[in-house]
């Protein structure tokens, strides 16, 4: 069974924009534009009835759409920077989401992922980077940030790769309900009813 994960999926025109930071920094493996998302839980390699009940639970998430934003970026390991990543604007939304996967998960006895969620879309995998090489590449980008754009759904995603970074395979599509807007008071406002007499 290949590896999975939830992802969020990052539209295109955020993706066109996380891909002008691309280059500028030896020793960096770019992820391609199409491998671009938002780790929500990896679950891992799993055999084919745990990968069934994680679908049929997930497909009973209820939860309206949401809207985010990618801002800023930085790097995975101070000492030696093994990966460049950009930033996602704080979403009460997308935590919550985020901690009901996470809840299904143990649920169906998959040990808790043990790192702390934080939200990113990793752009470069890094073996032979310098640090000051690193530093000064995020120097000259630290103000990038994105419009915000809607999440309609999250995704259940699959890797056979080992070294990580895609290709990646959408498994399952689970959406998200659009938000339920409350009426405005003054189209609820009564009519009179009109007098019999």
């Amino acid at each position: 069974m290949p590896r999975l994960f939830t992802a969020l999926e990052i539209p295109r025109n955020a993706a066109m924009s996380l891909s002008l930071l691309r280059g500028g920094l030896p020793g960096a493996r770019w992820i391609d534009v199409e491998n671009y998302h938002i780790t929500l839980r990896f679950i891992g390699d799993v055999d084919g009835r745990t990968a069934d009940e994680i679908v049929e639970r997930l497909d009973r998430i209820d939860r309206p759409e949401f809207q985010l934003r990618l801002e800023g970026i930085g790097s995975f390991g101070s000492k030696k920077p093994h990966s460049i990543w950009a930033g996602v604007s704080p979403s009460p939304e997308m935590n919550a989401l985020q901690g009901e996967i996470e809840r299904i998960c143990q649920r169906i006895g998959l040990p808790p992922d043990p790192r702390k969620f934080t939200p990113h879309v990793t752009l470069a995998r890094l073996k032979y980077s310098r640090v000051d090489d690193v530093v000064h590449y995020l120097a000259g980008r630290g103000n990038f940030q994105t419009s915000t754009f809607t999440v309609p759904r999250f995704v259940l995603l699959s890797s056979r790769e080992s070294v990580g970074g895609g290709p990646y395979l959408t498994e399952e599509v689970f959406p998200l309900h659009e938000p339920l807007t409350v009426p405005s008071l003054s189209t609820n406002v009564l009519q009179p009813l009109k007098s019999l007499a």
